[in-house]
């Protein structure tokens, strides 16, 4: 009874890993799983600043350190393949956040190696080890936009590179990769989230549309975009995980809004002035060669590169309804998201 018992409570058990764990989704999600497991591993660099993941876990209130400290982190990097041999032993169930971002064009190949050789290893460990399941964070960058104001969902599928940023491509190609895993017996999901707020990282992605207006942003643009609420993205995550949903990819959107909206609504949160200069399409096509022009000069990245600049002012709206109709779920309003983040700023300042 007693073997029968231990090969019972063996078969199982879940120890979750999560790679990414010091960036916003993975942070967010590692205090989500953090509150219902017990064995969970996350992977980190050595630059990696966990006093950030301990803020972000702050956010939530309560035992915000006893929850932090049931995570057994390991140093491990996504192309050195000793160390997460190490890190997958005895794990089930893999969550892939990890990824470099950049619209920078000398950052290609360095994102090519991250993002899709990366991913190429998380994959095979997972086949090798038998991984329960693995979800892997791509974005609606991976997914193609239809024309201009019409919704693009799960079903617009990537026809040529053309136009294309570096990221998107190497988001795209990191998600031929899960999918090889789906064809090796390993159940996947994918979630294509698109902006995503949330509370932390205050100086990189998302986060720096809340530094900037604090520090009193001029500029604005009209260009629509899907938005969503981390909180959303990390539940809906483990829900997927949990459930018996498998080889499928979700969009993860709760509002199509303008960049201006969004702009708008940090600045009356934050007490500040508004941004108040439009920049429009021909506009930002000077602006994006000037910024590249300055960077060669002082060897700086530039504010704005050609992909962002054009997708501040295109109209791409995306759809969520394969994921309301999957889960039954419902996305928090993103202003009621935008309070709490401004509201958690402010305390960090």
């Amino acid at each position: 009874m007693g073997l029968f018992w231990y090969l019972y409570i063996d078969y199982f058990r879940i120890m979750i890993l999560v790679t990414g764990g010091t960036g916003l989704v993975g942070s967010h999600l590692l205090h989500f799983l953090s509150r219902e497991h017990s064995e969970i591993r996350a992977i980190y660099r050595r630059t990696s600043d966990l006093n950030g993941v301990k803020k972000i876990f702050s956010f939530y209130g309560g035992d915000s350190e006893s929850f932090f400290e049931k995570i057994r982190w390991v140093e491990a990097d996504l192309l050195d393949l000793s160390a997460l041999e190490d890190a997958f032993r005895d794990v089930t169930h893999v969550y892939h956040c990890a990824a470099l971002v950049s619209f920078i064009t000398s950052d290609y190949h360095r994102m090519r190696r991250v993002n899709i050789e990366g991913t190429t290893n998380i994959v095979n460990l997972c086949i090798s080890n038998r991984i329960q399941k693995l979800c892997y964070v791509s974005s609606v960058a991976a997914i193609e936009n239809r024309g201009e104001g019409e919704v693009t969902n799960e079903s617009d599928h990537w026809t040529n590179t053309a136009g294309k940023s570096g990221y998107a491509i190497t988001k795209y190609g990191a998600e031929m990769e899960v999918w090889r895993a789906s064809q090796e017996e390993v159940p996947v999901v994918i979630v294509n989230p698109g902006v995503i707020l949330g509370s932390g990282s205050w100086h990189k992605g998302s986060g720096t549309l809340f530094s900037r207006v604090a520090g009193g942003l001029p500029f604005y643009t009209t260009g629509v975009t899907g938005f969503v609420d981390v909180q959303d993205v990390v539940r809906i995550m483990i829900s997927l995980m949990e459930s018996d949903i498998q080889n499928e990819r979700f969009i993860l959107v709760a509002e199509n809004l303008t960049y201006r909206d969004v702009l708008f609504k940090i600045a009356d949160s934050l007490k500040k002035r508004k941004p108040g200069i439009k920049i429009n399409r021909w506009m930002t096509e000077f602006i994006w060669r000037f910024e590249l022009l300055k960077s060669k000069i002082t060897l700086s990245p530039p504010l704005l590169t050609k992909h962002t600049a054009r997708s501040s002012v295109s109209n791409h709206p995306f759809s969520s309804q394969k994921i309301i109709d999957t889960l039954g779920c419902s996305f928090a309003k993103m202003d009621d998201c935008i309070d709490r983040v401004v509201k958690n700023y402010k305390s960090d300042h």
